[in-house]
């Protein structure tokens, strides 16, 4: 399967399941993309950093301190010690023994199931190299056309475009650009993903008239999927999954 930036006329919109399926299982567990899985999401979303021994984890803070039982640093932990945290039992006890995942672990399960979408988090914690990694893994696992890398750090993006110009990439942004097509432009992206109040219909104008994709986040109410639907975003990621079978 390929990841389809851009949705059809009259198709729905790419339904993104954030973290997995944030609102129902603690975020960035396998527990939580398999539940993403199951409610029905054509992708999932997920944070990469790179532990102290160089290996790419998922996990959204650059602490582990309010999604594990541990505390410290993601940087400053090899992925023993990652692995030796448990990543679940803080959201409900029920969850208790899940653990922070590999990229590679994520991959693994979702090739040929879902698409991913790959938040490279770089600043203010920089991870020298870590565009490179997340790419050989994607390239490893044939999934680069199921994926798309998405960042804050636009440097980062346009790195990634440089080494693998076929992997698609989106600018992720909070506020109003005056020009956010030229954003993605200088980034090498494909696609602008703004936080889902900065969303209008002429920027959406805007971006299918430049051939660019618009993915908002991250609306977790029906009426504001609704009104991002009807706008013509071509995917949203939300924290509730099951809001996207009543759009």
């Amino acid at each position: 399967m390929n990841l389809a930036l851009l949705r059809a006329p009259g198709a729905p919109l790419l339904r993104v399941g954030h973290r997995g399926a944030r609102g129902h299982a603690p975020e960035n567990t396998m527990a939580s993309f398999a539940m993403g899985a199951a409610m029905g999401v054509d992708a999932v979303e997920t944070d990469v950093q790179l532990s102290k021994d160089g290996e790419v984890v998922l996990i959204h803070d650059h602490t582990v301190d309010r999604t594990t039982n541990g505390n410290g640093f993601v940087r400053d932990m090899t992925l023993a010690e990652l692995k030796g945290l448990d990543a679940g039992g803080w959201y409900d006890r029920t969850f208790a023994g899940e653990r922070i995942p590999t990229l590679h672990e994520l991959l693994a399960w979702a090739r040929g199931r879902i698409g991913v979408a790959i938040e490279i988090k770089n600043g203010p914690i920089y991870y020298p190299g870590i565009a490179a990694k997340t790419i050989d893994l994607l390239r490893r696992h044939g999934m680069e056309r199921q994926a798309i890398l998405i960042s804050f750090d636009h440097f980062v993006l346009r790195e990634a475009k440089q080494i693998a110009p076929e992997i698609a990439t989106g600018i992720l942004y909070v506020g109003g650009l005056v020009d956010a097509v030229a954003a993605a432009r200088a980034a090498l992206a494909d696609s602008l993903n703004p936080h889902w109040a900065y969303v209008t219909p002429e920027l959406v104008r805007a971006a299918h008239g430049a051939g660019l994709a618009l993915s908002a986040w991250n609306p977790n109410d029906l009426a504001t999927l609704r009104t991002l639907s009807e706008m013509g975003v071509d995917s949203a990621g939300t924290d509730y999954p099951e809001l996207f079978e009543q759009v």
